[in-house]
């Protein structure tokens, strides 16, 4: 071990670079030192003084957590006078905090109480009257209970340095100090939630899980955030079949703790009351609730009737369902409806990087490498908002590794405040800005480059030639939109492409002409909404909706089949790195069936389950493995709540792509198309309300 010292803690040899602390070296090999304000990764604090141990030859205890281990060094964590010190220091934290743990919602996995218990603090010497303050609350998501709180600044730090948001501070002094909102008594903020998460006892609670229930009566299931790109994992407590709190305390997934608003908080749609759970079949004009097996029937019917008559179909499939649903739904049209018009909202230009930067695997980088590259470029897309755990990535490694950002964007974004560079660009002026920067980036080690829907066909073209010409290793990031968007395109949800970017000899219609298509005979939607923003030209096509709710393409439907969120079911998911992780059943809404099932039981009703195959997740995702380019993960990995990277660079993509089809949403940290609509708690936010995003 290079640069490395020889030490001892509670009498065993141990070895550490050079420069650790104490706390984290002893956390390395199993030996715990409790502490409060410490946290792997925010800045030193030194509050709490719960970390101090014995040092030989220290004239006092010293503090792990601002103490760096030292050749010769031995330390003592539990000895007699250490022991003491913290049971002191907890009866001095506990002298202003109130009892109340029977309905403090942190009760059962508080930090504090768990030291009382350890130490044995049962009694106080302190017989003054506590200071007591109201409770306040701060948005619809945060409370705070300034009694409870033990001032280890965890929250300040991580709003401060991991979110870049500064919107707490610390006022007044001595006992009276308390944390506030740098805006007066409310928050301005990304209303993520971190600030309560991080908490260790119980000041900051959540306006979504508070006196509902206990950690031990929920049940609690990790699983994908449905919302953005990014791929965060979420864990989710249920009880009696309700989404009741998010969040990654275990650090669990490729995003660690971080959980942006719409990840521990944008769940609540699950169960709005306008949710479907029967089948809806057009009668007499009318949208009325039938069974499932009347609607199958309905559906099977028009779907044989149109094939038998060469009739013109087309499908639109989702960015939020998961590989399995896309994979088998393009399946069935080109292998049973016979037809190539299968699209989904395509929200970045995926497919000519691919072909760009074909024979370099390495070309495409994980969310780990944005934490781990020295330089960072930043080209037309405002991260904090619309990619928030790629912004965290950056920021975190700005801090921790002072990586150099370059930043090209047409307006500010908050990359700007950290950057070693950042230009203002007009759309489609990004390439001259980039190339201004040519001299800069030579000078990096290394690159990744991050580009929004700004950058699509050509430009993407020329982005991978100036990134081969600046003689350094270059990675690239396509931003796209939501939770399966990459994975959409991957398992062939196009008109040009099979899955795994095999070119079609004769290519379909996109969304937009399928639309626009006055002869459409049949158009089947599964997950999508196209019709929100445009009009169905085809006056007699008959439409069937796979849907959560009855959206604007949902009300024109003659079908309506309701079907399970991510939330529901089983299956994989591709994020906008290209990394496959697994999406886990935590809740059921009754009458709703995941669409995969959906679409197996039509092909059971038509005859064809023997060609299509068994729509099981695991059986489908076995013949993906096999069959899809890039996909052959190692599947141990995902199973066991990893996440895996495809491989999809291994050949050219003989195709232009149509670029019109393709316009991010831009949606924000407090929009998410059709799921963030049905959200009341991302809606009631202070910065949704007055269009602060």
């Amino acid at each position: 071990m290079p640069n490395s010292v020889k030490f001892t803690i509670n009498d065993r040899q141990l070895e550490a670079p050079a420069g650790t602390l104490v706390i984290e070296a002893a956390k390395r090999n199993g030996i715990e030192i409790p502490s409060f304000c410490y946290y792997e990764g925010l800045a030193l604090q030194a509050a709490c003084r719960m970390c101090l141990v014995e040092i030989e030859k220290a004239p006092k205890l010293m503090v792990a957590c601002t103490t760096p281990v030292a050749e010769g060094m031995v330390v003592r964590t539990e000895s007699e006078p250490v022991r003491q010190a913290r049971k002191y220091m907890l009866e001095f934290l506990l002298s202003n905090h109130p009892l109340d743990c029977p309905v403090c919602d942190k009760g059962g996995e508080c930090e504090l109480q768990d030291m009382a218990f350890r130490y044995g603090v049962g009694e106080s010497r302190f017989t003054e009257q506590k200071i007591h303050v109201d409770e306040k609350q701060w948005s619809p998501v945060v409370f705070y209970d300034m009694p409870r709180c033990i001032l280890c600044f965890r929250c300040v730090r991580i709003c401060n340095e991991g979110m870049g948001v500064n919107a707490l501070g610390v006022i007044n002094r001595g006992a009276v100090s308390e944390i506030a909102p740098n805006h007066g008594d409310h928050l301005e903020c990304d209303e993520c939630g971190m600030c309560i998460d991080i908490c260790p006892v119980g000041a900051l609670t959540s306006g979504t899980y508070r006196y509902k229930t206990r950690p031990w009566e929920m049940e609690h299931t990790g699983t994908i955030c449905t919302h953005c790109s990014n791929g965060c994992k979420t864990t989710l407590g249920v009880r009696n079949d309700q989404i009741i709190r998010g969040n990654n305390r275990d650090r669990s997934g490729i995003n660690g703790e971080f959980l942006c608003v719409k990840g521990r908080y944008g769940f609540d749609f699950q169960d709005h009351p306008d949710r479907l759970q029967s089948p809806l079949v057009r009668l007499d004009g009318k949208l009325e609730p039938v069974s499932w097996s009347k609607a199958l029937e309905v559906v099977v019917q028009k779907f044989q009737e149109v094939k038998g008559r060469s009739g013109t179909v087309g499908v639109i499939g989702s960015n939020h369902t998961t590989n399995e649903e896309n994979y088998y739904l393009q399946k069935f049209a080109r292998q049973v409806l016979a037809t190539n018009n299968i699209d989904h909202h395509r929200t970045g230009d995926v497919v000519t990087l691919v072909d760009a930067v074909s024979g370099s695997p390495a070309a495409l980088a994980t969310t780990r490498d944005l934490y781990e590259k020295k330089a960072i470029l930043v080209i037309g897309a405002d991260l904090a908002l619309e990619q928030p755990f790629l912004s965290f990535q950056i920021r975190a490694n700005y801090r921790h590794h002072q990586a150099h950002v370059y930043v090209v964007t047409a307006k500010p974004v908050r990359e700007d405040n950290y950057a070693a560079a950042f230009l203002r660009a007009e759309p489609g002026a990004e390439l001259s800005a980039v190339e201004s920067l040519r001299d800069k980036l030579k000078g990096e080690p290394e690159l990744v480059i991050l580009y929004g829907d700004a950058m699509k066909g050509g430009a993407v073209r020329k982005l991978a030639a100036f990134g081969a010409s600046l003689g350094i290793p270059v990675q690239y990031v396509p931003l796209v939109d939501y939770s399966n968007s990459r994975g959409a395109a991957d398992m062939g949800l196009t008109p040009e492409l099979l899955p795994g970017y095999k070119p079609l000899g004769l290519t379909g219609m996109t969304v937009a002409e399928m639309l626009a298509a006055e002869d459409l005979d049949l158009l089947w939607v599964v997950g999508a909404n196209p019709l929100k923003n445009a009009k169905l030209q085809a006056k007699k096509a008959f439409v069937v909706v796979q849907e959560m709710f009855l959206t604007e393409t949902a009300q024109i439907a003659d079908v309506v089949l309701p079907a399970a969120s991510a939330y529901e079911k089983n299956g994989t998911v591709t994020n906008v790195c290209g990394e496959v992780q697994r999406l886990q059943k935590a809740a059921q809404t009754m009458g709703a069936k995941p669409d995969l099932e959906i679409i197996g039981l039509i092909a059971k009703e038509m005859g064809v389950a023997r060609e299509m195959g068994p729509w099981v997740p695991d059986k489908v995702f076995d013949e993906i493995r096999r069959t899809v380019r890039g996909y052959d993960i190692p599947v141990e990995a995902i199973m066991t709540g990893g996440a895996a990277q495809t491989m999809p660079v291994n050949g050219r993509i003989p195709i232009e792509v149509r670029v019109d089809s393709i316009r991010s949403a831009h949606d924000n940290l407090f929009t998410s198309g059709t799921l963030g609509r049905y959200s009341k708690m991302l809606n009631s936010v202070l910065e949704k309300r007055l269009n602060r995003e």
